[in-house]
């Protein structure tokens, strides 16, 4: 199997051909391997090199033999060192693999290697001093988002169909948005989070993947969905498999639409316009469509990302030696000494806020069945633009900026709803547009219907980027 034409199919029609013996799982990740040579260089998506031979998994797995790649948030994997993008860490070995690990492995992807990743996790521009910047195959002059962004950068060139990513402020949807995937954030408690921790960011981070097709999102999230042991959050089981969803009618739904940001950031003319013909098309499809939006402010959000600030900085506080701030970016460093000045008393404070904001959002939803709104208030934007080493940065400051880029992402995070970015339009010069659904809590049911018919109205996959694995 050649790079160009193991670079056009999905996770689920790779594994396809390797059940009906067309291709074997090793010549698929042979041409994995060469497909991240050719990309790679261009991209720098990638840690370090890809790994001599995948990690451990079940070759007769529903996804058996299918290349992934791992992002470098760990620790994940057993034995495989984790840096978060950071100069101050050395290299965390995993003890053992997390509970989501597990299922990957036994879903049958063959991990690769480890994709990039800004430090800490705390960017949507994936730009570190570790690893330099990651660029974005649809122009390289331009960032992939983040923090998910090695990992969306390398599905959308080619290189793999599927790799995982983590969602603490929209670190899967942005760069979903940014790179023309398709990016969700399940509910909470959809995916296990533990063994090592019951929660990551207050509940605020989830973790899952990014894929290039509805189909493969929707088998994914039935094979690693569920509660782990003694998780501290359980989602409601759903009533089917998630993959027999997109071939499910949807109904007549109420959809509210805006492209208001709750902040009052200005949003990019072109992006709101992608979700205002997103809205016809979901009239003309007979859904009842009005403009509404919950009922929060921008200000609220922005506290809440604050709060979550704090179990992120936290393991470099209690675990980290005492020159380790030193080593950090400049915005890294001003987090962790705000961390350190803050109390119990501010944590409770926090969670009064993320408490008002998840029932503002929930009686939105006792009137609504989808939100849909830009995923991003801009297109895909030129490094540099997020000045991550400067010192000039405070935590507050440092949140707003991002959420100028990015207002529409952080609230449901802090509200537990299932969020999905789509690929639904393109600026006039190319650049991918991505547009964000929002279902009431549990429900990643209907996010899967409506992203299936609207994958079929407004077809993404014969897009290609620039830099491809195909091309």
């Amino acid at each position: 199997m050649e790079p160009h034409e193991y670079a056009h199919h999905d996770a689920t029609g790779l594994r396809g051909l390797i059940v009906k013996g067309e291709v074997t799982a090793a010549e698929a990740q042979d041409a994995a391997r060469r497909a991240l040579e050719k990309v790679n260089p261009q991209l720098n998506g990638l840690t370090g090199p890809p790994f001599p031979q995948p990690l451990a998994h079940d070759g007769d797995g529903p996804l058996g033999g299918v290349p992934f790649l791992i992002k470098d948030s760990g620790p994940v994997a057993e034995g495989v060192p984790f840096h978060a993008g950071s100069r101050a860490i050395e290299g965390v070995v995993a003890p053992g693999d997390t509970d989501l690990m597990r299922r990957f492995r036994a879903a049958g992807l063959a991990t690769l290697g480890v994709t990039t990743m800004p430090e800490m996790g705390i960017s949507f521009a994936t730009e570190s001093a570790r690893y330099g910047v990651t660029r974005n195959p649809w122009d390289l002059e331009r960032g992939p988002g983040g923090s998910s962004g090695g990992a969306a950068t390398l599905v959308a060139a080619g290189a793999v169909p599927v790799a995982h990513g983590g969602d603490g402020a929209g670190s899967l949807r942005v760069p979903a948005s940014a790179c023309g995937l398709v990016g969700l954030k399940p509910s909470r408690g959809r995916v296990p989070y533990g063994p090592g921790a019951g929660e990551h960011g207050f509940g605020m981070v989830y973790e899952f993947a990014l894929t290039r097709s509805v189909r493969d999102a929707a088998l994914l999230l039935d094979l690693v969905q569920g509660a782990g042991v003694g998780d501290k959050y359980t989602a409601p089981p759903p009533l089917r498999p998630y993959a027999s969803e997109p071939a499910a009618d949807p109904g007549a739904l109420r959809i509210a639409v805006t492209t208001r940001a709750w902040s009052g950031v200005p949003v990019d003319a072109e992006v709101a316009a992608v979700v205002g013909r997103v809205a016809r098309l979901l009239e003309e499809m007979g859904h009842h469509v009005v403009e509404a939006s919950p009922d929060v402010s921008g200000e609220a959000i922005v506290a809440a990302a604050r709060t979550q600030l704090v179990d992120v900085a936290a393991p470099f506080l209690l675990f980290g030696p005492p020159e380790t701030p030193s080593r950090m970016e400049a915005v890294s460093r001003t987090v962790v000494e705000e961390v350190r000045g803050r109390s119990a008393l501010d944590l409770v404070v926090g969670f009064g806020v993320q408490n008002e904001l998840s029932r503002a959002v929930g009686a939105f939803f006792t009137g609504h069945d989808l939100l849909v709104t830009p995923t991003l208030a801009l297109p895909p934007q030129p490094h540099g633009t997020f000045r991550y080493d400067d010192s000039e940065q405070t935590a507050t400051g440092w949140l707003e900026g991002l959420f100028t880029f990015g207002p529409f992402t952080m609230l449901f995070n802090a509200t537990g709803q299932p969020a999905m970015s789509l690929p639904l339009g393109q600026t006039a010069d190319g650049l991918p547009v991505g547009v964000q659904f929002v279902a009431p809590y549990g429900r990643d049911d209907l996010l899967f219907r409506m992203a299936a018919r609207l994958e079929e109205a407004l077809p993404w996959a014969h897009r290609v980027p620039p830099v491809h694995a195909a091309t």
